[in-house]
């Protein structure tokens, strides 16, 4: 019984912890470009595939060359992960190098008919990106083995999440020091300087009446 509850507090963590990466689909007219930014952590995996959906499936055709892409996956520091031309397919994974937003930019060459192109992309990154499946087969575990795996790598995963939380609010939190100190500055200055403006313009006024002599 008590083995029966554990196994039960089990899948209910997992349930409570994994992370459920699902793909979007998303339509691109011809001479447009869209993208998709993810925010990845420094040394986090990362795994991305992308297919055009063929229009004339139901046909048995193949799909036309219209309906072909250009992709390209930088980070928000210009560099460059992966580039597809001309493809109706790709896939990409690589190792995050830095922390930061990274982004995925589809686009799609103008024709001279207008023609809308349906994508499909799947993006998981960090534990949602483990090939499980490919795990259990090279360690020759059993189901519960590869669970208890899982749950080992969401709560790492989680617990690099939240000392990367820290780090950003300890990040912000200085922001706000740094901030708040530079507006009492500026106060400071403000006033001195309004200080010093009415200063001078009652010196000018007091040079301007004993001038006139009303003083």
């Amino acid at each position: 019984m008590i083995k029966m509850c554990r196994f039960e507090i089990l899948f209910i963590l997992l349930g409570l912890l994994s992370t459920v990466a699902q793909s979007i689909r998303f339509d691109l007219q011809s001479g447009h470009t869209k993208c998709i930014s993810e925010e990845i952590k420094s040394n986090a995996m990362t795994v991305g595939n992308y297919h055009v959906i063929n229009p004339d499936a139901g046909n048995g055709n193949p799909i036309p060359d219209s309906h072909k892409l250009t992709v390209r996956v930088t980070s928000s520091y210009g560099n460059n992960f992966h580039t597809g031309d001309n493809v109706h397919s790709g896939h990409f994974a690589f190792t995050a190098a830095e922390t930061g937003d990274y982004m995925a930019c589809f686009w799609s060459p103008e024709q001279k008919q207008p023609v809308t192109v349906t994508v499909d992309f799947d993006w998981k990154t960090g534990f949602s990106a483990k090939d499980w499946s490919n795990v259990a087969k090279k360690g020759q575990v059993d189901v519960m083995e590869v669970e208890l795996k899982k749950l080992e790598d969401t709560v790492q995963s989680i617990h690099e999440e939240m000392f990367y939380l820290r780090e950003r609010e300890e990040e912000m939190q200085e922001m706000n020091r740094a901030t708040t100190t530079r507006m009492a500055w500026l106060s400071f200055l403000s006033l001195f300087i309004c200080l010093s403006v009415a200063g001078l313009q009652l010196w000018h006024l007091k040079s301007f009446f004993e001038r006139k002599k009303l003083l």
